[in-house]
């Protein structure tokens, strides 16, 4: 029996959620989920492979063939939809906002279609779909409420994505997210924070800021400081050890917002600043607002009044345009940079941006050959600073399915204060996700580092509290029951590296 026909024979309706892209749409079918919850719906097994009553898919569309792999999924569940009446298939996000009707114009079995302005409208538009049996396609041109105000259903106790705002206010040429997801608006501080002290009164231990153009927060409500006013006052909410961001744009990189950062404890030394190029030609070829001289001084200035920040950036290679000059510049800025980790791109068109239809195209084989001289060079820097690492004793939090041969080791896995991942020897006392160990760096490998000694201290946490109770409650209840109002969870690894959706 389908785990949909054993939720029919207790008349409950299951729920998938499919989600690509970026720390935005992450966050969003933490909502989306959230909702159907609400809504009566329970969340199907793991595996369950188009196997539930209602599948959504939460799309992304800043690749180029984002589309050609939304309709090969829609494919796949086109007969299985036909042999189970009453199942139901939902496609909201960047690329429903793009696209419109032509999804189910394309699919017809597809029963809604809903945009990035009015996710909160999905159980109302599936139970008009069922009772009208037929398509609903429904998409705001802007934001009908802010989606904080939503149920949210978070992937695990100890962390927890906050956003403080949505939409952009650039235009990058590359970047298709503005046209999609409006221009910025800004959450009052007070919302913020009081969402905040909720999920520390949960158990949540660390939060990470998100904005599409993070710390051009305050922009909307008439405050050039408000971002790090905010990371301030992060600083005195009691129960809140760690604070993260992301991600955000170098024009708005200001000296008090690395001030917040150095004086304010609980907010991490790690930073993720999108570099994209490192030539002032592609730069404004791109209409990204800062040059390489400007770039570099960030990071000095940051490096300066966080002397073990560990900053990692994403780069595009081959931009439309781009000489080996250019690219060569780039390289320069890596080796100056010497980030800890970069998430490299090769260029792709964006439908509906200005550099799809830009003269200069680069040839593929050209991209790649860059592509692979730029991973090579950034590994090896990768591995060099993760060695000076070997030796520290490191407060790790320890993590949850971040370990993907832990079993097998005999490993745990957590992240350092700097976001690096590290695999630890398993402890003889029990280690809950969330708790907090001391340990020492003894291997240092080009993305994460090992401590094979003794762990040298346990801290069991609120945190680590809030995810057994969890855990619990999974075992006793039905998968997908709601605990309660705020929910809790855990962002993916920063950053994201699916897609520049999110990537300023």
């Amino acid at each position: 029996m389908s785990s949909s026909d054993r939720s029919q024979a207790v008349g409950v309706r299951t729920y998938e959620v499919r989600t690509y892209g970026c720390q935005m749409n992450v966050h969003d079918s933490e909502r989306l989920s959230g909702l159907l919850e609400d809504a009566g719906y329970v969340r199907a097994p793991e595996g369950s492979d188009g196997d539930a009553d209602v599948v959504v898919f939460n799309t992304c569309a800043v690749r180029e063939n984002a589309d050609n792999k939304l309709y090969g999924n829609l494919g796949h569940l086109a007969p299985k939809k036909a042999s189970r009446p009453g199942m139901q298939i939902a496609v909201g996000g960047c690329l429903a906002q793009k696209d419109r009707d032509t999804i189910v114009k394309r699919a017809p079995w597809v029963d809604v279609v809903f945009g990035t302005h009015n996710i909160g409208k999905l159980p109302v538009l599936l139970e008009r779909a069922r009772v009208q049996e037929e398509a609903q396609v429904e998409i705001a041109e802007s934001l009908e409420e802010f989606p904080s105000t939503l149920p949210t259903r978070r992937e695990s106790a100890y962390a927890a994505w906050v956003s403080i705002s949505v939409g952009c206010n650039n235009t990058c040429t590359f970047c298709i997210v503005p046209a999609l997801r409006g221009k910025e608006k800004d959450r009052r501080p007070g919302d913020i924070l009081a969402e905040v002290e909720a999920l520390v009164a949960e158990g949540v231990s660390e939060i990470t800021l998100l904005g599409q153009n993070v710390n051009a927060y305050g922009s909307d409500i008439g405050d050039r400081e408000a971002f790090s006013k905010l990371l301030r006052a992060c600083g005195n909410i009691e129960g809140l050890e760690r604070v993260r961001f992301t991600s955000p744009h170098p024009r708005d990189f200001t000296d008090d917002v690395i001030a917040a950062m150095a004086e304010t404890p609980n907010v991490m030394p790690q930073l993720h600043m999108p570099l994209q190029s490192g030539s002032d030609t592609v730069l404004k070829a791109m209409r990204r607002s800062y040059r390489q001289e400007r770039y570099l001084g960030i990071i000095e200035k940051v490096r300066a009044a966080i002397p073990h920040a560990a900053i990692t950036t994403d780069i595009i290679v081959g931009f439309p345009g781009e000489t080996e000059e250019d690219f060569e510049q780039t390289l320069h800025v890596v080796r100056e940079a010497r980030f800890a980790q970069a998430f490299t791109f090769q260029y792709s068109k964006r439908p509906g941006t200005p550099a799809a239809t830009m003269d200069g195209q680069i040839p593929k084989k050209v991209v790649q050959e860059r592509y692979e001289r730029l991973v090579a060079l950034q590994e090896e820097i990768s591995w060099e600073e993760n060695k000076k690492q070997v030796g520290r004793t490191l407060e790790l939090m320890v993590a949850e399915g971040e370990g993907r041969k832990d079993d097998a080791t005999h490993r745990l896995s957590g992240r350092a204060p700097d976001n690096r991942l590290v695999h630890f020897t398993k402890p003889d006392q029990e280690v809950r996700p969330g708790d907090v160990v001391t340990v020492e760096i003894t291997y240092a490998a080009p993305h994460h580092l090992l401590a094979e000694g003794p762990v040298l201290d346990v801290r069991r946490t609120r945190a680590g509290d809030a995810w057994e109770k969890r855990d619990a409650a999974a075992q006793a209840k039905p998968a997908g029951v709601l605990l309660g109002l705020p929910k809790v969870g855990v962002p993916e690894p920063l950053p994201v590296a699916t897609s520049g959706c999110a990537i300023d």
